[in-house]
């Protein structure tokens, strides 16, 4: 089984954006252990341009997504069409639990077009999503 990881915008900082909520761990460095752990072809792709993540989404082969839409999460309406209109499974994810943090990440335009959301987890909030599409 074939899994695209999709990380939006300002997610390359991992490990040094406010480690405070993402943590310190690199993305990478943490792919590079998701490959280990799961029995799975990952695959991961991250862009701070909402036009990319929409070209990747449309083009992917991958038989499941994991999105962490980050800021467009909650304006992107692009990103949520783009996911209503392909066939595959999407889980939403994020680092932070985003009710506790400002109104505005209160508000997610994707999840009613995706199959799951997780959050608050950390970057085991992937894991969690990988542990789903692992079981189909």
């Amino acid at each position: 089984m074939k899994i695209l990881i999709l990380n939006g915008p300002n997610l390359n900082l991992i490990g040094t954006r406010e480690p405070q909520i993402y943590g310190n761990q690199t993305f990478e460095h943490y792919f590079e252990e998701l490959k280990a752990k799961f029995s799975l072809d990952l695959e991961y792709f991250q862009s701070n341009i909402e036009g990319e993540i929409i070209d990747k989404l449309q083009i992917s082969k991958a038989d499941g997504i994991i999105i962490n839409a980050g800021g467009y999460t909650h304006t992107s309406v692009a990103i949520r069409d783009c996911i209503s209109s392909i066939s595959t499974p999407v889980i939403e994810v994020h680092i932070s639990n985003v009710m506790q943090r400002e109104d505005f990440r209160h508000v997610s335009l994707l999840s009613s077009v995706c199959i799951g959301c997780i959050f608050g987890f950390g970057l085991k909030s992937y894991d969690l999503a990988l542990e789903y599409f692992s079981k189909k």
